[in-house]
Parts: C-alpha cells; structure tokens; sequence
C-alpha cells in the first residue's frame, strides 16, 4: 500500500523530482513544496503520513525547527530527512528534533522508498552503516573535511556555473542564451559540459544533485557571476581534474541531455 507523503525542500525542483519518482512508484504526494520554512503549516493543514524534508545544510542552528513544531503539533506524521553526508551532527539534530528517519541526499530511489515505508509502521528510518559513519566521525573528526557541493564547484568554469543555475531555475537553452546573451548553441555546449563534469546524464539530475550538496548556495545569482564572484577559484581553478559521482543523484530519473 503506498505512503501518504508530502515532500518538501528549499528548492523547489528537487522537491518536484523526487515527488515525480514517488508517484510513478505507487504512492500518493499530497504535495510537493518549497521553502522548508513552511513545512509545518502544510503538515498541520494536510495531514500526511510521512513528510520527506530535505535541506542541504541539517548542521544549521534552527534548520529542524520546523520538525519540532510537527512533533507537537501533528505527533501521526513522520518526518523523514533528506540531508547530505557526512554531516554527523546533522543526523543527531535531526533525530534530536524528533525526525523518524535520515536518509542521505543520493540515495537510490528504493532507499527513500524503504524509509518511508519504516517511518510509517514507527521504525526508525536510518541505515546502520549511516549511523556508525556518523558516530566514528564524532568520535574522530576529521580536521576541515571536503565539502562535496565545493568540490563539484570546482570542476566548473563561472560560465558553467550560471548555466548550472539558470537549469536549476527551469531554463531552457533559449532562455538560458538570452540571459547570458550568448548564442543557442554555445548555450547548448555549456549545458553538455555541465552534465559531462558532474557526471549526470540529465538536467534534471544535475539541478537536483546541485541542490542536495549546496552547491546552488555557493553560486551567485545569474548575472552576477563574474569577477569577485569567482575569485577564490582562479583562472584555472574550474578545471581541475577530477570526476563527478557517475552515479548521479540516485533517483532513477537520468535521461539524455535535452538541447
């Protein structure tokens, strides 16, 4: 029998995603919203079973907020967190908050689908090894650990960058030519290396695995990308050897890449 969930995230197409990949799978999403901040509201209002939160900052001071507030005032939901890893005390807030279950943020579609599934019969929704990761890092922290959304950023030219953005906002290539004012096929090309770099075979997965490390954060808003914006990186920065997760997002939505 499907879950009655709703799925929530600061951005807006990766909530839409997930949602899509959901629903083909048999459950019922009785939405899917953006911003996190407003998750209570809708639970409190539409009353699902489970509510799928993602954030791609769970170490934040008030980022769960919003799960305590669900605990006490609609205790039937479970929440489910979404959230990158490593972020050890991210998944300790998170059950601290009241959250049923963690799940990292590329996990493959039938991992969400079993979290829910638990979190919904009062399981605990987390994977063993998630949480032993979690404890051995406490335990031992590792002195300034790569942060995974700056090191795709890197791989990435600040033209790839905003072109990463503007797929993130739902742009297509014409719209994404015009606000660059650049021609549709050099547009085209960018779009391809985005993928390429990242190691994603969709647009759709790259705006989604952007979103889950943060990566969107780290980037200025379209047109503001350059100069200062970019200084950190060099010139030569955004070609660093390297390879994107080949993976992907894990969400089972790849496709090619559309022109």
């Amino acid at each position: 029998m499907g879950v009655r969930l709703m799925v929530v995230d600061d951005h807006r197409l990766h909530a839409e995603a997930l949602a899509s990949a959901l629903k083909l799978r048999g459950h019922r999403v009785l939405a899917a919203a953006a911003p996190v901040s407003g998750v209570a509201d809708l639970v409190v209002s539409r009353a699902p079973e489970v509510c799928l939160l993602g954030t791609s900052s769970p170490a934040e001071p008030g980022v769960f907020d919003p799960v305590v507030r669900i605990r006490r005032e609609r205790p039937q939901t479970a929440v489910v967190v979404l959230g990158p890893v490593p972020s050890p005390r991210g998944i300790a807030a998170a059950f601290a908050a009241g959250a049923a279950g963690y799940v990292r943020h590329d996990e493959r579609i039938e991992g969400v689908e079993r979290a829910l599934v638990k979190a919904r019969a009062g399981e605990a929704a987390v994977a063993p090894q998630l949480l032993q990761g979690a404890f051995a890092e406490l335990l031992h922290p590792v002195a300034q650990p790569d942060d995974e959304g700056q090191r795709l950023l890197r791989l990435l030219t600040p033209r790839e960058a905003e072109v990463l953005v503007r797929v993130a906002e739902g742009e297509d290539t014409r719209g994404i030519a015009a606000g660059m004012a650049i021609a549709p096929s050099t547009a085209r090309t960018h779009v391809q290396r985005v993928l390429m770099k990242l190691g994603v075979g969709s647009r759709l997965e790259a705006a989604a695995l952007a979103a889950r490390t943060g990566l969107l954060d780290r980037v200025p808003a379209p047109g503001a990308a350059t100069g200062a914006g970019f200084g950190a990186f060099g010139a030569g920065a955004g070609l660093r050897p390297g390879a994107g997760p080949g993976g992907g997002t894990g969400l089972g939505l790849g496709g090619a890449a559309r022109g």
